[in-house]
Formats: structure tokens, C-alpha cells, sequence
């Protein structure tokens, strides 16, 4: 097994929500998506994923416990899927950019994703304010980052009721963000299902799943219906299988087998 960086300019163009501004020109954080295959894959046998939140900003520890469910469905990893939490100040003003994001990913993670023998490591980023474009919940800006927002995720919550709730919310956006990680939807493969929202790239167009493109924004509660998604759906799992068995092609990856 080898890890394998790859150099390369994508412009993620036409894309609504999380992928708004993401021109990415890197040697080793590559595009979301970028590490399916060592999430997948048991040749890296633990997973570990940095969350650094400033203060106020800590996710639910339900939430956390959601995400771990949802990771442990489709990631084979022996030794396990843990948590290392930092509280910390960003520094960066009240409207993040994805370019932002991807700097203080770098500047404050512990390690970058391949660099521990035998550990896969993403990054997920709480900070205070919002993103450029504030009806954006969160954004997965390369191989191994997201950020959630979590002033936009409370004004989400309907006024009324409190129907989905913000943690309700947060959930959902979170295994979304993360489905992005893993490539969701045809981001880095070609799904032979037609199940991406041509109107909303790397988005699925069923409103069960938890990468439908709606999750992300802050006008979730008027775009789905009854109870909000926090799981992939059968065609997500399935491209997730695929790739995983070698049946669908992977395109753009950091790391392979």
C-alpha cells in the first residue's frame, strides 16, 4: 500500500452551497472526495477526525455520536473511528471564505491526513460567524476539511415549533459535509444511478437522503418535508460499495491501495 499525492488544479464550477468559490490548487489537500479510498479501505486501519471549535461552537455530543454511526456503516477501519476535540481561537473574521477555512485548517490541525502511519485523519472546523454567502450551513473545502457554522444553523431553525431543531440540524449537515468527504454525489466517480440533482451538482435529487441539496441550506425547513434526513440513502450507500469493491472508478485520489 502507498500513499500517493497528486498535484492538480479542479474548478468545482456551477455548484451550489458547500462548493461555492472552491478553486483548489494543492499538492496534498486535494478535492472533497479525494480520500474515499482510504476511508473505505482497511489498509488504514483507524480513523481519526480533529474537531476544533471556538468558544460557543462545540458541536452535540449527539451529533458526534451520529457521525461515528454513519462512518462506521461505510468505512472499514479495525481499530476504530475516534474523536481528539480543541477548543481554539481562529482569528478570522465574522464572514469565512473557503479559502479562509482551508487556512486555518492548515494552520491548526495536529496532523495533516496521511501523515500518521496507519491513521486517516479529517479535520472538521466549528468557528464563530458565518460563511461569505450566510445561507450556506457548511462546506467541505478539500480532501479532508469541512467547517459547520453554527450561528447559521441556529437562525435554520423555523421560529415556530422549532421544526427541525438546530441540533436536529446540525446532525444533518454534519454526515452531510462528511458525505462530501466521501466522494457523495459523483464528485470524484461517475454513479451508474442516476441519482444527482442536475441543478444542484454533488447533490442528491432524493429528499430522504442526507446529501440532498437542501441540508445545507438555511432554508431547509421549506425545502424537505417531514422528518430531516441524516443518513445516505440506498443509491449513496450502493456508489460507496462500488467504489469500495473496485466497481466504480475513483478519479483524484490522495491515497491508493
Amino acid at each position: 500500500m502507498r500513499a500517493v499525492f497528486i498535484s492538480f488544479v479542479i474548478l468545482l464550477s456551477g455548484m451550489s452551497g458547500c462548493f461555492e468559490d472552491s478553486v483548489i490548487a494543492s499538492e496534498d489537500r486535494g478535492v472533497p472526495g479525494g480520500l474515499v479510498v482510504a476511508c473505505l479501505s482497511p489498509s488504514i486501519p483507524k480513523m481519526v477526525l480533529e474537531i476544533d471549535y471556538e468558544e460557543g461552537y462545540r458541536p452535540h455530543q449527539d451529533s458526534v455520536d451520529l457521525l461515528k454511526t454513519r462512518l462506521l456503516q461505510v468505512c472499514d477501519k479495525p481499530e476504530g473511528i475516534s474523536f481528539e476535540f480543541s477548543q481554539v481561537d481562529f482569528g478570522k473574521s465574522n464572514s469565512l471564505s473557503a479559502d479562509d477555512i482551508r487556512e486555518i485548517g492548515a494552520s491548526f490541525r495536529k496532523h495533516s491526513p496521511l501523515a500518521v502511519e496507519g491513521e486517516l485523519r479529517w479535520h472538521v472546523l466549528f468557528p464563530g460567524g458565518t460563511y461569505q454567502d450566510d445561507s450556506v450551513l457548511g462546506v467541505a473545502v478539500d480532501a479532508s476539511t469541512v467547517a459547520l457554522f453554527g450561528d447559521s444553523i441556529e437562525e435554520a431553525e423555523p421560529p415556530i415549533f422549532a421544526r427541525p431543531s438546530a441540533t436536529e440540524i446540525e446532525k444533518a449537515v454534519l454526515v452531510h459535509e462528511i458525505g462530501h468527504l466521501l466522494g457523495l454525489v459523483n464528485l470524484v466517480y461517475q454513479s451508474p444511478v442516476d441519482h444527482e440533482d442536475p441543478e444542484h451538482p454533488g447533490h442528491s435529487n432524493n429528499e430522504d437522503s442526507v446529501m440532498y441539496w437542501a441540508v445545507e441550506t438555511v432554508g431547509i425547513a421549506q425545502f424537505i418535508s417531514g422528518t430531516l434526513p441524516n443518513e445516505f440513502d440506498q443509491d449513496d450507500l450502493n456508489d460507496l460499495s462500488g467504489i469500495s469493491d473496485g466497481t466504480i472508478e475513483v478519479k483524484h485520489q490522495l491515497y491508493q491501495i
